[in-house]
């Protein structure tokens, strides 16, 4: 018999932080079908707070939100002892100044709007190897289920 697997010990956490409910709703999805937990922010502040709760194994960051926007959140984050080795990849609609500034910041890694799905996924496993093997370990649990 099977011993009892908490899948939230082991399954990987992604926070996506997007102002639009749309978008967030859509990464969410896709994120979940994949194996991974997920946690929305509405906000930059917001994203930071949830940071102080648990530490993600990686960050999905869009640019252009109000008040705080992504680039500032990345700054943020990078000040911070506790948050500095955790994986940030941008979600933007813009290319080449965005991207050059969010390197320069600190950002991991880029993906564009519209999102594909594939290209997502491929990104976190790129920026998050761990979050990679977890998420596979977590879909092999689900599946004796």
């Amino acid at each position: 018999m099977f011993d009892a697997i908490n899948l939230t010990e082991t399954t990987p956490y992604i926070l996506v932080v997007d102002d639009n409910p749309d978008n967030t709703t859509l990464l969410q999805m896709i994120l979940e079908e994949e194996g991974y937990r997920v946690a929305i922010a509405s906000s930059g502040q917001e994203a930071l707070q949830q940071m102080k709760l648990e530490l993600p194994s990686l960050v999905l960051l869009d640019v252009m939100m109000p008040e705080m926007d992504g680039f500032e959140v990345i700054r943020r984050i990078r000040r911070t002892s506790r948050f500095r080795g955790v994986p940030i990849v941008l979600i933007t609609a813009y290319d080449d100044p965005f991207m050059e500034h969010g390197w320069r910041l600190g950002a991991d890694d880029f993906i564009h709007k519209p999102i594909e799905p594939d290209a997502l996924i491929d990104r976190i496993k790129l920026c998050c190897p761990q979050a990679n093997q977890q998420a596979n370990q977590t879909k092999l649990q689900s599946s004796w289920r």
